[in-house]
């Protein structure tokens, strides 16, 4: 089966205002990280959205290039040099990236691992297309037990101002597909403050975050059903919270009867099992990256641990639906969520 991307479906920004024509929402989309990326903004004059938006779609296209992990990018340049057991030099955003990539990994005991792209490319994911083909179990077995860690880094400062990146370990290749879009979330956000922007909500394939709200209320959005057309339940997203989705759903391909997802188990070096799908729910100054990253630990975790995992990450809200389809939810985000049909839930499990 062809590959399909799918994303955490926005669900329409609620009724017209009463009798007042024309809802003051401005909205556009585009493109980029491989998905379809969303900005909506309530409540401004038109001219000023269309400005406000167009700096934040320049931004996303500016990190798109930046932090590419297979076509040419300063990050991939900083792999084919890491692969020849050679320093690069980088510029000081990239720098802080890879090192705030290495904490959040360590803080996951290594399940959010951003250094296994040379296992994402083995399983031909470091790709726009993806073609249905086990990769040998040997190569598998030799990248995992190369044992490539974000630890593996040093970072040196340069005379002019960047950092040099070295890796004490040659089979380390970082793919961030699972930190950017969190960084672009958080970034954008900045912008739109920046631009004295008071309301917008900011999609990026599934991985959402609210500045204010709409109108009188919170912005309201859906967490798409992992097996089945349109959303499994919905919450309102309140000023500076984000959400996001880890799932098998969106960038796989199926061969045998088999799915294969693009979330790599960085311990078997094979796509994970266990899971459809891991949503969660973060806040903070960094909530973007936040709803990025924290969803990996407890998409790889067994149903016994998954919210063990999210916890470690300094998340409470979350919610898994396992490989049999039960959805096991935190008691914090059960308080969040109304579904949307309970009869399309298996089971729903509270922790």
């Amino acid at each position: 089966m062809a590959a399909r991307l799918l994303a955490l479906v926005l669900l329409a920004l609620l009724p017209l205002l009463g009798g007042c024509g024309k809802e003051p929402l401005y909205q556009e989309e585009s493109f980029v990280f491989g998905t379809r990326v969303e900005v909506s903004l309530y409540g401004e004059d038109e001219a000023k959205a269309r400005a406000a938006v167009a700096a934040v779609m320049h931004e996303f296209q500016r990190l798109n290039g930046l932090l590419h992990a297979w076509q040419p990018s300063p990050l991939s340049e900083l792999n084919a040099a890491l692969a020849q057991g050679q320093s690069h030099t980088v510029s000081p955003e990239l720098a802080d990236i890879l090192r705030d990539a290495a904490r959040l990994s360590a803080q996951s005991g290594g399940l959010f691992h951003p250094g296994i792209g040379g296992l994402v490319r083995l399983w031909g994911f470091q790709s726009d297309e993806f073609k249905p083909l086990r990769p040998d179990g040997a190569q598998i077995e030799a990248l995992v037990g190369a044992r490539p860690s974000m630890a593996d880094l040093s970072f040196t400062p340069a005379p002019d101002g960047d950092v040099t990146v070295a890796s004490r370990n040659p089979a380390l290749q970082i793919d961030l597909g699972g930190y950017a879009k969190g960084y672009a979330l958080d970034r954008a956000i900045a912008l739109l403050k920046q631009q004295g922007v008071r309301n917008a909500l900011v999609n990026i394939g599934g991985n959402v975050m609210a500045l204010g709200q709409h109108g009188s209320r919170p912005w309201r959005v859906g967490i798409q059903h992992p097996r089945k057309p349109g959303p499994l339940a919905t919450l309102e997203l309140r000023d500076g919270e984000a959400i996001g989705t880890s799932g098998d759903y969106q960038r796989y391909f199926e061969l045998d009867g088999q799915r294969y997802c693009h979330l790599i188990d960085p311990r078997s070096g094979r796509p994970a099992q266990g899971a459809q799908a891991v949503t969660v729910l973060t806040h903070g100054a960094h909530a973007g990256v936040l709803s990025d990253v924290a969803s990996k630990a407890p998409f790889m975790a067994d149903n016994a641990n998954w919210l063990a995992a999210a916890a470690e990450m300094g998340v409470d809200e979350a919610m898994r639906i396992d490989a049999a389809g039960v959805v096991h939810l935190s008691t914090a985000l059960q308080k969040r969520l109304e579904f949307a049909d309970k009869s399309q839930v298996r089971q729903i499990e509270s922790h």
